[in-house]
């Protein structure tokens, strides 16, 4: 009998226990990670009644492909285009949750006597929610289309980038063995660097190839390929010196850019599955159960710090942000747990050896708790509201709910802040490109060259004509780029004779910043000091000789990178024709779609007939038929089966219209993109449409708006009549298309 390896005998075990437990797991409801954790904590090496895994050192290797390839599936979830789209609101509240909750955690650790780097892997621990264990509490509860979830999901997303980012810092941390500021803002540094460049990079040659390669691309070699792109980055982002789990990371937010991405999520995800479940048990079989007992007491003040601390961080994040008091509560509520990033952070502490043993039955212990307790928050998030009503006076509500809507007056950002921002923009992205093509050249290039000639200058000069050749083109934009719509604002600035003297001090300032890199350059490769005198003007003499065909390189390259970031959005738009986003405009008013049912008695109706506004205080903003779409139909518009028909209204507005609408819809879209959006201005000088009835405003004669709502002295007016007087300080809410209010208001 030929002898069985020892590692096909523990996965047999391995995967049949969890098997085992995550059918009872979903038989009960709960999150399937739990399940595997405890199928870890019967096979482990601390329950002697059960087997036992015996090769632990190969078991940990396949966990931590598991790690990989879970955040290689996050960022193909992740992509940096929704990261764009990110609200205000969500940043400002993931950002104060972040920082508050870290904070605690690492005092928390310290009050419990723990040491430096296990209070520091415990704020780490506590940074992040489970998105898993939120989004399937909204389903079941049915809340996913509220508006507060939108910020929630906006949330998740700056959490999942921010948790890759301290992982970083905590590897940096653990490493050096101190805290030192400049030593944190060197790391920083560097990783910003990397992330920026390895994007560029990857954006520009990654959708390429696999548009090139399409014909030849079926299921199996896109698996393959997507797979060994995964390791390449991964070798190259420990190369570096980052974490594996980082280039995974940033292999999959790149090709969550292409139009390969929902390809190559589904056919990932049974890897993920298979090697996310050996990392999940072997994160169980780290756990001693005797652990849970003895640290009983901690597991419970971390437990109340992360559901109380992160309640607290977030609703107050939320009322900063500008969000209404009750959606702000909502917010917190659902946000107060940990999710899977802990295990993964806690795992990175112990593979460093840096932390103790006990963080993951604390990780745990805490997970499993909030993991339960995450519903009953949601679900019992009104009447909270309801309680801190009652108690808190009348007076600071109001105070609350004023500040809310005076943080959403529009700001009409300066053509001096629109043009430095434009400029600093080109400047940053071409200079990060110039120092990665300079530093490579000056590592390989320049030592090759001089290994090659019996004359170093020989190689000398070869060398420094291939550098600059290559960041010609970025150099050029550096010296000389403007972006495409900024002649009008240099135009009105160098008329102002006081504005004229910065806006020239700035070009200047571009030319001697590109002069600065030549001779950062030369003097890197040529020792002789007279190579100044020479090379120099030669080098900016011959850049601006070749100028034309310069731009025609830079324009090309630009021009590929753009189509290859926006490949994905316009081939949705071409095919899937999305409609309009569902965004969120003042309180809490959004935008639902709801599909027409046969049997509906409104089939056939008019809109001016059915008088949903009237009756329902909706409005219709777009239907989708057959693929078209009618966006701000009139009241002409017939309604037919199967119409997909965009409504916006409040929360309570939606769902007592939903009844009569007879269709029930468990979800809508987390985000879509669209040219219909809602829109706010204030009556003021800049708007001066004092006195004026909304059909006398361009927002009824130029772009066709619809008037949904109007502010006036803390007192709400929904669907004003067309004959509505406006007043100065009124705040008018209204949706249109993008387009026109773009190039009504800028």
């Amino acid at each position: 009998m030929g002898h069985l390896p020892s590692l096909i005998s523990d996965l047999a075990l391995i995967l049949i226990t969890a098997a085992i437990s995550t059918l009872l797991f979903k038989k009960i409801k709960q999150p399937l990670v739990l399940g595997y954790i405890i199928a870890g904590i019967f096979v482990g090496p601390h329950l002697s009644l059960t087997p036992s895994v015996v090769d632990t050192q190969n078991i940990e290797t396949l966990a931590e492909i598991g790690v990989i390839f879970l955040l290689f599936s996050l960022g193909l979830e992740f992509s940096f285009r929704k990261l764009q789209r990110v609200g205000g609101a969500s940043s400002i509240t993931a950002t104060l949750e972040i920082v508050g909750i870290f904070t605690l955690g690492f005092f928390l650790g310290k009050i419990l006597g723990w040491t430096e780097m296990d209070s520091l892997f415990l704020g780490g621990m506590l940074a992040s929610s489970s998105t898993t264990i939120i989004i399937k509490a909204f389903e079941d509860l049915k809340v996913k289309t509220k508006n507060f979830a939108k910020v929630v999901f906006g949330v998740l997303v700056i959490e999942d980038i921010v948790v890759i980012l301290l992982m970083v810092m905590l590897s940096t941390i653990a490493v050096t063995k101190q805290i030192e500021g400049l030593e944190l803002l060197y790391s920083v540094a560097k990783l910003v660097f990397f992330l920026a460049l390895w994007f560029l990079i990857g954006i520009f040659v990654i959708p390429t190839f696999l548009k090139k390669a399409s014909n030849l691309l079926d299921e199996e070699t896109l698996l393959i390929l997507s797979i060994g792109l995964c390791l390449i980055m991964v070798v190259i982002a420990t190369q570096v010196g980052f974490s594996a789990e980082l280039g995974a990371f940033v292999m999959g937010s790149i090709i969550a850019e292409t139009t390969s991405a929902e390809k190559v999520e589904h056919l990932i995800k049974p890897v993920k599955n298979l090697f996310g479940a050996i990392f999940f048990v072997s994160v169980g079989m780290l756990m001693d159960p005797q652990y849970m007992v003895e640290y009983r007491w901690p597991i419970l003040w971390v437990t109340l710090l992360a559901v109380f601390g992160k309640l607290i961080f977030t609703t107050f994040g939320a009322i900063l942000s500008g969000q209404p008091l009750k959606q702000s509560v909502q917010v917190g509520m659902s946000m107060a747990q940990i999710g899977e990033f802990a295990f993964i952070v806690a795992s990175l502490g112990l593979s460093l050896g840096v932390t103790s043993d006990f963080l993951f039955p604390v990780a745990v212990g805490v997970s499993a708790i909030t993991t339960f307790s995450t519903p009953f928050m949601i679900r019992y998030s009104d009447k909270f509201y309801d309680l801190i009503v009652k108690v808190v006076p009348v007076s600071w509500i109001a105070v609350l709910e004023k500040y809310s809507l005076s943080t959403q007056i529009i700001q009409v950002e300066s053509e001096w802040r629109q043009m430095a921002n434009r400029y600093i923009r080109i400047i940053a992205v071409n200079g990060l490109l110039i120092v990665a093509i300079i530093s490579l050249s000056l590592s390989l290039l320049v030592p090759f060259m001089a290994d090659k000639f019996t004359k170093p200058i020989y190689g000398d000069i070869i060398a420094f004509l291939v550098t600059l050749a290559a960041i010609s083109p970025f150099l050029w934009a550096v010296m000389v780029k403007n972006p495409l719509d900024i002649d009008n604002i240099n135009r009105r600035w160098l008329e102002d004779k006081i504005a004229r003297w910065p806006v020239i001090l700035f070009q200047v300032g571009r030319v001697i910043l590109g002069m600065v890199v030549i001779m950062f350059l030369v003097e890197r490769i040529f020792p002789a000091t007279f190579a100044f005198f020479i090379i120099v003007p030669f080098s900016l003499l011959t850049i601006f000789l070749s100028s034309k065909k310069i731009k025609v390189n830079y324009d090309r390259i630009e021009e590929r990178f753009f189509s290859n970031l926006n490949d994905r959005e316009t081939a949705s738009k071409r095919c899937k024709k999305l409609k309009p986003e569902l965004a969120s405009i003042a309180a809490d008013i959004h935008i639902v779609e709801m599909e027409v049912n046969p049997d509906s008695p409104f089939v056939g109706g008019r809109l001016s007939e059915l008088a949903w506004r009237e009756n329902y205080g909706i409005n219709v903003v777009y239907v989708e038929r057959g693929g078209k779409i009618t966006r701000t139909p009139g009241g002409n518009q017939c309604i037919f089966p199967f119409d997909k028909v965009g409504v916006i209204g409040t929360d309570a507005q939606i769902d007592t219209f939903k009844k009569v609408f007879e269709i029930e819809r468990k979800h809508a879209p987390d985000i879509l993109t669209s040219d219909i959006v809602p829109y706010k201005l204030i009556v003021d000088e800049l708007h001066d449409y004092r006195g004026k009835m909304i059909k006398e405003t361009p927002i009824y004669t130029k772009i066709k708006g619809i008037v949904i709502r109007i502010d006036r002295d803390n007192q709400g007016i929904t669907n004003p009549l067309s004959t509505f007087v406006l007043e100065e300080g009124d705040v008018v809410w209204f949706v249109g298309l993008h387009d026109k209010i773009k190039r009504l208001f800028g």
